[in-house]
């Protein structure tokens, strides 16, 4: 157990105290004492290991096996004795340029709060530091616990989504370089950001209803003067969902620009190739013409003959030339 606990503490009045090494004995303590409550974290535990914790405070199997599985989506969950809630931190690769996302399970109950991390994407350490020092806050129990981490992984959100919003400016400057050149590249940079943006979007999106439940509805195990902060959280997650709705946006409308610049590339091409070739059939006829075996030619036997057909195809190679190079061909 203590290779997957990374903290166990009591909190008496919004203060930490160390909680005896009991569960069921420290779960008894903060029941009797009314105004303190347990918080375990716990990081990627497996079945044997969550087994003990899961007996000891009563948490709903079905509940307990999605937080072991993992790969959920975000949700709340209400059962008898507790409140389950699946949070999706979302993290950015700058080197990389990637977003990953974790997972994050909390139980809330009358005196508890368990929360299972999985991945590396919830900096619950910090959350707990911060907490520690407003202890206003932590007297409120629990929900202030639920309140602070959705606080901060909805925050981080925003935070992603605004470097998001830097690399997307850089491609579309890529994308509108008049001498951009690596087009092939370009193309599969704008994918590879969709999916990137998908990515993200998996995480925030089905967050909205939970939070709305949260901000408006009667959860239980969540006090009710606690509602206009989840309203707080859920603001901030629209803000986030607004900001990833856009970078789909502008993305699809990169890659359709892009893909009309080549097309206007390819056309423009075709043009330059069509003028030259126009340019080199009249000489070849010409030349095909004169090269043929017959006696009878006009101008075949006079000495002026070479010169004229010579200046002739100049001439007319010239005046295709000045034509294709007026229309904009060359």
């Amino acid at each position: 157990m203590p290779r997957v606990i990374v903290d166990c503490a009591m909190y008496r009045d919004g203060r930490r105290s160390e909680a005896p090494g009991d569960l069921s004995e420290a779960l008894a303590q903060a029941r009797a004492a009314g105004d303190a409550f347990l918080w375990i974290g716990m990081y990627e535990p497996t079945e044997e290991e969550f087994e003990h914790v899961s007996h000891e405070f009563g948490l709903h199997k079905l509940a307990v096996e999605d937080a072991l599985t993992a790969h959920q989506r975000p949700k709340l969950e209400v059962y008898d004795d507790s409140l389950f809630v699946v949070l999706k931190p979302v993290m950015y690769d700058d080197a990389a340029d990637t977003v990953s996302t974790g997972e994050l399970m909390l139980f809330i109950g009358d005196s508890f709060v368990v929360t299972v991390r999985h991945g590396e994407g919830a900096a619950l350490a910090a959350v707990r530091r911060r907490l520690e020092h407003e202890p206003e806050v932590l007297r409120h129990g629990p929900t202030a616990v639920l309140y602070a981490v959705s606080d901060a992984v909805v925050d981080h959100y925003i935070e992603v989504a605004a470097e998001l919003q830097a690399d997307l400016e850089e491609l579309e400057a890529e994308v509108f370089a008049p001498n951009a050149t690596d087009t092939k590249n370009t193309a599969g940079r704008i994918y590879g950001f969709k999916r990137q943006v998908l990515e993200f979007r998996r995480a925030t999106s089905p967050l909205l209803q939970p939070m709305d439940r949260l901000a408006f509805g009667n959860v239980p195990f969540v006090h009710d003067h606690a509602r206009p902060f989840f309203r707080d959280v859920a603001d901030h997650l629209t803000k986030a969902n607004e900001y990833v709705e856009g970078l789909d946006r502008l993305l699809s409308d990169a890659l359709a620009a892009h893909l009309a610049q080549m097309g206007v590339r390819q056309n423009d091409d075709m043009r330059k190739i069509s003028a030259w070739a126009a340019m080199a059939a009249v000489p070849t006829m010409v030349a095909g013409i004169y090269g043929m075996n017959f006696d009878h030619m006009p101008e075949l036997r006079e000495w002026w003959g070479y010169p004229v057909v010579v200046l002739l195809m100049v001439v007319l190679c010239l005046g295709l030339h000045r034509m294709f190079k007026r229309r904009g061909w060359l």
